[in-house]
């Protein structure tokens, strides 16, 4: 999880991540944000930050299935106003929605068919919006991942996990066709850097 962290942070991950929440926070000083699949909270940990620099008041959920997960994200939230969750987030229903809601690297552990049913619960949830951050599958990514994480990655998972996650990313049309399919109406698609998608999918025009 540190060096998902690091990889985060230097390859852009918690930059694409910030702008999924700038484009659907707009003007708000008070906000509700929930990670599904949160891991380490690293990325609530960053939206924090951020929200701190700002005088931004967030509180966040965090949900994850693996309760060491949610044991390292109490750690590093501990300074956050932060609800952490042990639980397939299907399972989760609020009593009041989460402003946005959101996830990263998390859509490439799914067949599309969970994928369909997990885009139409985050815009069922969602009071604004929600956004997702996850991997553009192309062979310049997979190779240079590969190199990478063999280099100077401690991590025998990251080693494995980081080419095979790329290879099970999305291309444009790939998220495209799942957001039609979903019934998802007002959605943008946007390439980051480093190979990486941004989906937003807002009840309004105006956050997109």
């Amino acid at each position: 999880m540190q060096e998902l962290d690091f990889i985060n942070t230097w390859l852009g991950g918690h930059a694409i991540t910030l702008a999924g929440i700038k484009a659907l926070s707009g003007q708000s000083k008070q906000l509700v944000v929930c990670e599904i699949g949160c891991g380490g909270g690293d990325n609530l940990a960053a939206i924090g930050r951020w929200a701190k620099r700002r005088n931004v008041k967030v509180s966040f959920v965090g949900i994850d299935i693996n309760p060491n997960c949610i044991s390292v994200a109490r750690e590093r939230l501990s300074a956050n106003a932060a609800k952490l969750i042990v639980s397939d987030y299907r399972d989760v229903q609020f009593d009041q929605p989460p402003d946005i809601i959101f996830s990263s690297l998390f859509c490439h552990h799914f067949t599309n068919e969970e994928l369909l049913k997990q885009l139409q619960w985050m815009q069922q949830w969602a009071r604004v919006g929600f956004f997702i951050n996850d991997l553009h599958r192309h062979p310049l990514a997979y190779y240079s991942i590969k190199w990478l994480s063999a280099i100077f990655s401690k991590s025998y998972m990251v080693k494995n996990d980081a080419p095979l996650s790329v290879l099970r990313g999305f291309t444009r049309s790939e998220w495209l066709l799942l957001l039609n399919t979903a019934g998802i109406v007002n959605f943008s698609v946007r390439w980051k850097w480093a190979f990486r998608w941004l989906v937003i999918g807002a009840h309004s025009y105006s956050n997109l």
